[in-house]
């Protein structure tokens, strides 16, 4: 048996439903509410969270029944990550497409889940909710173009 680890032996396709799992870091950058210019096509970040992140612990409060609660919530898959242009550069998904390894950072090579916060990678406390908010729209007001730049060591 091979002593590399799944996400360097095997294609993104290839990774059982544990292993794609596995790879999310849980920094919370995919939970945050974004808007598409419709005459560019840009994306526009903000620090707004989605409705059921829980951003003490940077996870979906209902992750599995979250389509159930929000609609739009868009799951991730080896076939739709591609055109997933918004997917931050620091994610393990991206990373892993792009035919990089993961970072450092990342709770499969350090061990520790809580090594995405202490590298400052997650949006652990820098975030509002969704809820909090009189009117949609008013997440513009929280835009946040720091969040399109790697995060974390490339």
């Amino acid at each position: 048996m091979s002593r590399e680890p799944f996400w360097r032996r095997k294609t993104l396709e290839q990774m059982t439903v544990a292993e794609w799992e596995s790879l999310c870091d849980g920094c919370g950058l995919c939970c945050l509410v974004r808007f598409e210019d419709e005459e560019t096509g840009e994306v526009i970040p903000t620090r707004v969270h989605c409705k059921l992140f829980d951003a003490d612990v940077c996870r979906c409060k209902d992750y599995p029944n979250r389509k159930q609660y929000v609609p739009d919530c868009i799951k991730l898959t080896p076939h739709n990550i591609e055109a997933l242009e918004w997917m931050p550069r620091s994610c393990a998904y991206r990373r892993l497409h792009e035919g990089r390894d993961l970072a450092d950072w990342h709770p499969l090579i350090s061990g520790d889940p809580g090594s995405v916060h202490r590298a400052g990678i997650s949006v652990r406390g820098q975030t509002v909710s969704e809820e909090a908010l009189a009117d949609p729209e008013d997440a513009l007001d929280f835009a946040a173009w720091d969040l399109v730049i790697e995060r974390g060591d490339d």
